[in-house]
């Protein structure tokens, strides 16, 4: 009777096991994802470099345009740090999946589920984010109006550069999601991903948790002049031969034409007249930045300098302030809550709380190289695409 060859098959698939652990050398991925395939980002992940997470304030919350989060400290249990942050510990419990009572890691991080107020010292840009989620409540239209007058600025003087505090993508954790899978995701060291989130040794992490996707640490390129880069410039006619003029071939023809000059295209933007879109363009010119969530919350719209900008609505005068350079800025409150923001004006021509008609002059644009307006389309503290409300 032959011997049945069976029971070596779970010995030899368990010595091979043991063989492919022996033979990693990094931390095992417990998710093994790229290492089948030609497909692998792991390198990539591993290489990226992401800048530092930003400082919290006192009282632990980091604030941003759109969101803000709380970093917790060595004891805190949600309760703590619901208190110090000044929300109910239930809503932050739940938002966060979690239990009010449950203990929380030095420097673990918890998303708020609502904006809490900001110190005044902390930054001195204007957060046009909090400022229009708050416009609705502080403009009602039943209560007296607070008007105040702005001085049309004149030429922005030259100011010392501030850093901007990039917004990190808000990831939601979802079931089956590990801190390597969003890592890899994200194309962001794990370590990373863990630091920035307060992680155990494990990298544990549950169901319904918010995680701080790391900002890769690398510039926005900047377009440079010639001056700047050192590029080499000649004087008009060296460098390149002088074409022989027709003249002196043959004669001109006798009779006189007169010269047309060629068309140019119309490249510029605006509602035409009769438009339905649901708002018009408040300028007429080019949009010169598009819109980009977390990144640029509207669009940047560039026209002749001094050129009227318009309401894009009919409304009311919410909110009238200026950001850390006194640049006049505009919040416009419209039916169903939603909000037009004018950034980057000059010469405001209305008081907060006047009420202002569809095309009407509000400001104008700067002069020089600032000849743009930045407009924002918003409902509270959430942003959206202005185009598809311009067509």
């Amino acid at each position: 009777m032959s011997v049945p060859f069976r029971p070596l098959i779970r010995p030899a698939l368990a010595c091979a096991a043991l063989a492919l652990l022996a033979a990693c050398e990094e931390p095992l991925d417990y998710d093994l994802r790229g290492q089948i395939g030609a497909f692998n980002t792991t390198e990539a992940a591993q290489a990226a470099k992401t800048a530092p997470r930003p400082r919290p304030d006192a009282r632990g919350v980091i604030s941003y345009p759109n969101y803000q989060v709380a970093v917790a400290r060595r004891g805190d249990t949600v309760t703590s740090l619901a208190d110090r942050v000044g929300l109910p510990s239930g809503e932050l419990a739940r938002f966060n999946g979690l239990q009010p009572n449950d203990g929380l890691r030095e420097g673990e991080v918890l998303a708020l589920p609502r904006r809490v107020a900001e110190p005044a010292a902390q930054g001195g840009n204007v957060d046009i984010a909090t400022l229009a989620g708050s416009a609705i409540d502080q403009a009602p239209d039943t209560t007296p109006v607070e008007t105040t007058t702005l001085e049309p600025s004149g030429p922005a003087a030259a100011a010392p550069a501030k850093p901007s505090r990039t917004e990190p993508v808000r990831h939601k954790v979802t079931r089956g999601e590990t801190a390597y899978t969003i890592s890899r995701l994200y194309q962001v060291p794990v370590n990373a991903l863990a630091e920035w989130n307060g992680l155990g040794s494990d990298f544990a992490i549950r169901e319904g948790q918010y995680l701080l996707i790391p900002v890769k640490d690398q510039p926005a390129p900047r377009t440079q002049s010639a001056a700047a880069t050192g590029a080499a410039t000649t004087a008009p006619g060296v460098g390149s031969p002088t074409p022989m003029p027709p003249s002196a071939t043959k004669p001109l023809p006798d009779e006189k034409v007169a010269a047309v000059a060629p068309a140019v295209p119309d490249v510029s933007v605006g509602a035409p007249s009769g438009s339905t879109s649901q708002l018009a363009f408040p300028v007429k010119g080019k949009i010169v930045r598009p819109y980009s969530k977390g990144k640029n919350d509207g669009i940047d719209i560039a026209g002749a300098p001094g050129s009227a900008v318009s309401a894009a609505e009919a409304g009311t005068v919410a909110a009238i302030t200026a950001d850390a350079d006194q640049v006049p800025i505009v919040v416009i409150r419209h039916q169903d809550n939603l909000l037009t923001v004018y950034a980057n004006v000059d010469g405001i021509e209305v008081n907060k709380g006047d009420t202002v008609k569809r095309g009407q002059k509000i400001a104008r644009l700067r002069d020089g190289d600032n000849a743009y307006v930045h407009f924002e389309v918003r409902k509270g503290f959430d942003s959206y695409d202005p185009e598809p409300y311009l067509k």
